[in-house]
């Protein structure tokens, strides 16, 4: 058991000084002064002159690695546990990306569960970028209600030279089959949407739901920020149609693409052109390949995206754009949360998992992380380390 004393508690809401009880996987008790009890084995962690948040969730990790748009050799390596909890994330959603045949959903799902085992909260999406999808029971419906770390669908490519090409009717089918899952298996039925740079932008969501009576809380499109002309159009999305966006944090701020926009930057504009707060979310595309293509759809090379990214991009949004932190952790917290139908993970309250983050209020540097009431991170120093990092 933990009592993290004299923590500033953003849960995000700002609920000022307090202290924090953490035993047996979850929060016990929050309030002032808390007694510290040396018979119970009690451990006390000083949170005075640190903000205590929430264990940060990235719901687009590429687990198993990805990539492979330059060949074998371009296959990015799988994720080590300390590339996630480095960054303060202590609860991932695992996906497939363009390569659907030699990373396979068994591959994914042995990966979350070892991750599980190494101790953070591990989700997946049933499928890739291909259309028809490829599951593990040869149905969506079927991942969902049968597999219990099966979430919800995606990467699922759209507006993009590497995606199956789909129909905006053959979008739809796969929005409400994963929906009717979700439902029947009380999951999130959220389909995770790759959109690339195309001239069909949103169109596809849009689609959905003029000709259906689909909830936009179904889909996510992801990468949004992957130029100005996206970043526009579903920013409309989202305050038109109370769609939900999804801002990517995988980038070299100091060499950005001509065109991309930094996540923190994407949030600021979200939220002055009125996008509801609680309708963006971040996410890292960690792991995943971050291939740069010629004008002529040639590769020309890559970077590997990092976990790490989401963090940075959420502590910029408050440093550098003037955002409120409260705001600004809504977006890696509360929001994916709520999406993914993930009810103890998001916020700080009693009887919520003991997801935590401390962060130093001077450098804003991450101090400790919790994943499920477990130390893994103590004063910047690792505790807790993958299998083969040992």
């Amino acid at each position: 058991m933990y009592l993290i004393r004299h923590a500033h508690i953003y849960a995000p809401e700002d609920l000022g000084v307090q202290d924090v009880l953490v035993g047996g996987e979850q929060i016990l008790k929050i309030g002032r002064e808390l007694p510290v009890e040396a018979a119970y084995g009690v451990e006390v962690i000083e949170g005075e002159g640190k903000y205590l948040i929430p264990g940060l969730i990235d719901g687009h990790v590429h687990i198993l690695g990805g990539g492979g748009e330059g060949g074998a050799r371009t296959r990015t390596p799988e994720i080590m546990l300390t590339d996630i909890t480095r960054g303060g994330v202590t609860t991932v959603v695992g996906c497939l990306g363009t390569d659907g045949c030699t990373r396979t959903m068994t591959n994914l799902l042995a990966k979350a569960k070892g991750l599980e085992e190494e101790g953070i909260s591990t989700y997946v999406y049933t499928g890739s970028y291909q259309v028809p999808v490829r599951t593990l029971t040869n149905s969506i419906m079927d991942d969902l209600i049968l597999l219990d770390r099966v979430i919800g669908t995606g990467e699922i490519a759209i507006s993009d030279h590497r995606s199956s090409q789909p129909s905006r009717e053959e979008f739809a089918k796969i929005v409400a089959e994963t929906r009717v899952g979700g439902i029947l298996s009380a999951k999130a039925g959220l389909v995770n949407i790759h959109m690339g740079d195309g001239e069909e932008g949103l169109s596809f969501l849009r689609y959905v739901l003029e000709h259906t009576q689909i909830s936009p809380a179904n889909m996510l499109p992801t990468h949004i920020n992957r130029s100005i002309r996206l970043m526009e159009d579903g920013i409309r999305y989202a305050r038109e149609l109370g769609g939900y966006i999804d801002l990517t944090t995988s980038s070299d701020p100091d060499f950005l693409e001509p065109d991309e926009v930094k996540a923190s930057v994407g949030l600021k504009m979200a939220l002055e052109a009125g996008v509801s707060p609680e309708h963006i979310t971040f996410s890292s595309d960690g792991q995943g390949s971050l291939p740069v293509f010629h004008p002529d759809g040639s590769f020309a090379g890559l970077g590997i995206g990092r976990v790490t990214s989401l963090y940075r991009e959420m502590r910029d949004t408050v440093l550098n754009e003037g955002v409120p932190l409260e705001l600004a952790l809504r977006a890696v917290t509360a929001n994916p949360a709520a999406l993914l139908k993930l009810e103890r993970k998001g916020r700080i309250g009693e009887e919520m998992d003991g997801d935590l983050v401390l962060l130093d209020e001077k450098n804003w540097e991450i101090s400790e992380v919790f994943a499920k009431g477990r130390l893994m991170i103590s004063e910047g120093k690792v505790l807790v380390k993958g299998t083969f990092e040992q």
